[in-house]
């Protein structure tokens, strides 16, 4: 007789195909935006340009990609992931050119900001989670969250170091150039992810709800409000460090090699973290385990700041940092899961990352903003302290069980 889907081992039904190549897709898209900050310094003495054009420019990218996500979610959700995907290698690949071609702010804008953060949008941990989710036991999505986080965070960690040494050996435009050719491959990895919201084993518990219905119900949902309002401080906290990290070890004199071991710290403790936050998230209150990530960083940030800063201070908060960084990612993920299923959870999820990404546009933009103004990133850094412990503030009371949906009947 044969055995029930119920009764298999719950890591035998994985669909490890569609896991490995979603996670390669999340290291492919992940890599680039987290390598921009050095970029900054070379190209700025060549162009000529200050601090505030570079940040925009990253600042839009960010915005681009919180704009994006719930718009490519909701596509994927309709017309399959394989598609949005494709689309996001080819936008990655043309802005990253583009960027390099920049002769211009504007083009800069439109290249390494406009298309590099849709590109990121439509290939971005949302379109792949939402796919994970479709072909995941419900008791598994968290684990396997943390698997696809931990994979962007494994392009952290690779593309620091890669990017670095192709600038060295290269000079930043080839650099620029080398990393869109890799972008070509996303369209292929993506193949086994084909599919959307209709198809998977999530179907059979799955809703029939409308785009703007699950929207609107999102909306009126306080425990999702909060979430999102919370994700706004992940994103201005961590795009902060990664676009302007390497020009503040320069500032505060320390040698330029140790913000590529910065970087490349926080990529590799930030798969740890990754991988450690999906366990966690399946065994505690994935709330009370967000407010108690946020609360961390402020206390990690305040305590790098008011102690001495050296090369080794340094490579202490990149370590600790590192296992904080994308570790909101799963259990943040997970709950809108919970809250509302997979139907929609790509525009859903998009939704949620719009918050964060609105935060790293004014992390990013008030970074270089200020520092313009100001000539220190101090501002910036206690900023991002109060935000966290206002992030844990609001991630207390959020509710994790499913919305009531009295009115809606199951699809069939």
């Amino acid at each position: 007789m044969p055995t029930s889907f119920a009764s298999q081992p719950a890591a035998s039904r994985l669909p490890w195909l569609i896991i490995v190549c979603g996670c390669a897709i999340a290291l492919l898209t992940f890599g680039p935006r987290s390598a921009m900050g050095f970029f900054q310094l070379p190209m700025l003495a060549d162009k000529g340009w200050d601090r505030t054009t570079f940040g925009l420019a990253m600042a839009i990218q960010n915005l681009a990609w919180g704009f994006g996500t719930p718009v490519f979610g909701a596509l994927a959700d309709k017309y399959g992931t394989w598609r949005v995907l494709a689309l996001s290698g080819a936008m990655y690949a043309v802005g990253l050119v583009l960027m390099a071609a920049a002769d211009s702010p504007a083009l800069l804008h439109v290249g390494g900001g406009l298309l590099v953060g849709l590109g990121v949008a439509s290939g971005s941990f949302g379109i792949v989670l939402a796919a994970f989710a479709r072909n995941v036991p419900p008791e598994r999505r968290s684990f396997v969250f943390g698997l696809g986080t931990a994979a962007g965070s494994a392009g952290m960690f690779l593309f620091a170091p890669l990017s670095q040494g192709l600038i060295s050996a290269y000079g930043w435009y080839d650099a620029l150039v080398v990393m869109s050719v890799m972008m070509l491959v996303i369209p292929v990895l993506a193949v086994p992810l084909r599919g959307n919201s209709s198809s998977g084993s999530a179907v059979q518990a799955a809703y029939r709800q409308t785009a703007a219905e699950a929207l609107r119900e999102a909306l009126g949902h306080r425990s999702y409000l909060l979430l999102v309002a919370g994700f706004f401080v992940c994103g201005f906290q961590v795009a902060f460090i990664t676009a302007h990290f390497p020009a503040y070890i320069s500032d505060i004199g320390i040698e330029a090699r140790y913000a590529v071991i910065a970087l490349a710290l926080i990529g590799f403790f930030n798969i740890i973290g990754s991988l450690a936050s999906g366990a966690i998230g399946q065994r505690y209150s994935k709330p009370y385990f967000l407010a108690y990530i946020y609360l961390a960083r402020s206390v990690l940030v305040a305590t790098f700041l008011l102690l001495p800063q050296t090369p080794e201070t340094v490579v202490v908060f990149a370590v600790v940092m590192g296992l904080l960084w994308l570790s909101t990612v799963p259990p943040t993920n997970a709950l809108v899961a919970i809250m509302f299923g997979t139907a929609h959870l790509g525009m859903l999820g998009g939704v949620v990352f719009f918050s964060h990404q609105i935060g790293s546009f004014l992390g990013v933009w008030l970074g270089g903003y200020l520092y313009d103004t100001f000539g220190t990133y101090d501002p910036v850094w206690w900023l991002g302290v109060a935000l966290g412990v206002f992030a844990a503030v609001v991630h207390w009371p959020i509710e994790e069980r499913p919305v009531e949906r009295p009115a809606l009947q199951p699809a069939e």
